[in-house]
């Protein structure tokens, strides 16, 4: 199998940098369907370019290429341990080529490998089959999506839905929950895969397994069908939105399986997939392990077709109200300014920016640094990064991160470096919400998962600080030109995230009557 490497490689890039033709359909349908001008139509904009550039630059489309899964299914008789080896050289090879972030850490010392090879990364499982060739299939799901998975034993009490039960309608209930609580966190509009039953670890199989079905496909089963067609009916109503900027279109599709189950134990495990849909597959011959056909249709057959869009997460807020500010913010950031903005207002930060993820925001809890932050913008983002011949640093891909991971010390870090300005998505919770009114600060949501959209807004890498982290967890200082985002939690203690979150509650707790009985 001469070929077998190249074509896992080639997997790779395709999975990383080109979304599938079925799940561009699910996105061009929610933009048809989002009310015009609003932020979530204007989010949805956004990510169609961000498709169509990763596209053209053969880039990330996300900076977060999550952990790799690899599903090969072989006939008897190929042998594995070489392909494994190969797979793990493909790996390796492509996150040299900047076509995933180095993301496997070690987690007792926090040591990033640098190549995302180590101790159960990638994830590769092997099945035989009857078959004569070889089907690899990849997903990559970042870790943001990947945190708001869910499971649950029934029977239990949910919030605003009360008691799931043992039944089909407990489990309408669990699903329709953890739409709810992955809110705008998750990089919605997302797809999610459901496993009924099971063990804990099995359930949690079966529901990523789902992720690999087509988006336009039917269940066979018939209960099965109708509980997907309403969940995906009904996650609609809910007005968490893209982004959890509120909106029409919060799920982009429901996939279920089942599988029988121990008489003690009812799991329902849900795999929250993020808008950013990667997986493809290819078929190989068995004989060289060359590319003979590709398990899903080629993204590239169908353009993103989107106006050029205005600043990433302008627009309407979610009443519809038409007005909205844009102000533009050169770094840095006064007190003043800061306090003038309100939720809704469209930021626009030119100037030196500085990343931070966890690794940063921990060791600014217990030290202090020769890098200036007063007035500073602080993005959390791990970026995927470049080294060019001469020694010189390019911003490959860099979205935003899940910024609730930082709540435990976001305003303590505000306080202790008069950092003015906090960019990522999806949200903080109430302590930074209560820092950013004492200390004149706000937060502002960038479009999760559009990593080729900002990269195009880092003109020059300044430096870097903190590199024992890891380049994801490192500190970036980036000059920047146009990073638009929308600010989402004021200085006047108002949040966008909170209203979003209570009024969905409100319109799940709708759905609490019985549907299949």
């Amino acid at each position: 199998m001469q070929y077998f490497k190249k074509s896992v490689y080639d997997l790779i890039v395709e999975t990383s940098t080109n979304l599938p033709a079925d799940v561009r359909r699910a996105v061009q349908a929610a933009k048809e369907r989002e009310d015009q001008g609003t932020r979530s139509a204007l989010s949805l904009s956004t990510i169609a370019d961000n498709i169509q550039m990763a596209e053209s630059n053969v880039s990330p489309i996300c900076q977060d290429t999550g952990m790799p899964t690899f599903i090969i299914h072989c006939p008897v008789g190929a042998n594995q341990i070489i392909m494994k080896k190969q797979i793990l050289e493909a790996v390796a090879e492509a996150t040299a080529n900047s076509k995933l972030r180095s993301n496997s850490v070690d987690s007792l010392t926090g040591a990033n490998t640098g190549d995302n090879l180590g101790p159960g990364t990638p994830v590769i499982h092997f099945e035989q089959w009857e078959r004569d060739d070889v089907e690899v299939k990849l997903i990559l799901k970042g870790g943001g999506c990947e945190n708001k998975n869910i499971q649950y034993s029934l029977p239990t009490e949910l919030e605003g839905l009360g008691k799931a039960g043992r039944d089909l309608d407990g489990i309408r209930k669990c699903i329709m929950h953890a739409v709810y609580q992955a809110q705008g966190q998750g990089c919605s509009a997302g797809f999610i895969g459901v496993g009924i039953g099971g063990d804990r670890t099995s359930g949690y199989e079966l529901a990523k397994q789902q992720l690999f079905r087509h988006v336009e496909d039917v269940n066979p089963i018939d209960e099965l069908r109708r509980l997907e067609a309403y969940v995906l009916e009904h996650a609609n109503t809910l007005g968490i939105g893209t982004m959890g900027f509120g909106g029409q279109v919060t799920l982009l599709g429901c996939k279920v399986g089942v599988a029988n189950r121990l008489p003690a134990s009812f799991f329902v495990s849900v795999a929250y997939n993020c808008w950013a849909y990667r997986r493809q597959g290819v078929v190989l011959d068995a004989t060289t392990g060359a590319i003979q056909s590709w398990v899903y249709e080629s993204g590239t057959d169908v353009p993103m077709h989107t106006p050029q869009a205005e600043p990433a997460a302008a627009g309407a807020d979610s009443a519809g109200q038409p007005e909205r500010r844009e102000i533009v913010l050169q770094t840095p950031i006064s007190e003043e300014q800061v306090r003038s903005l309100r939720v809704g207002d469209v930021v626009v930060i030119n100037g030196m920016m500085h990343t931070g993820r966890d690794a940063i925001h921990k060791y600014l809890m217990d030290h202090d640094t020769d890098v200036d932050l007063n007035g500073a913008a602080l993005y959390h983002c791990g970026p995927v990064m470049s080294k060019d011949q001469s020694g010189e640093w390019h911003v490959m891909a860099a979205g935003p991160t899940t910024s609730i991971r930082e709540e435990p010390y976001q305003g303590d870090i505000i306080k202790k470096f008069g950092i003015r300005a906090v960019i990522g998505k999806g949200g903080m919770g109430p302590k930074t919400l209560k820092a950013l009114q004492e200390h004149g600060a706000v937060y502002l949501n960038a479009i999760g998962g559009a990593a080729q959209y900002y990269a195009r807004c880092f003109t020059k890498v300044e430096g870097v600080d903190y590199m024992e982290f890891g380049v994801p967890e490192a500190m970036w200082h980036l000059q920047t030109e146009g990073f638009a985002a929308i600010v989402t939690m004021d200085s006047q203690g108002n949040s966008l995230h909170a209203e979003v979150e209570k009024d969905s509650l409100q319109k799940l707790s709708a759905l609490k009557e019985p549907v299949f009985v």
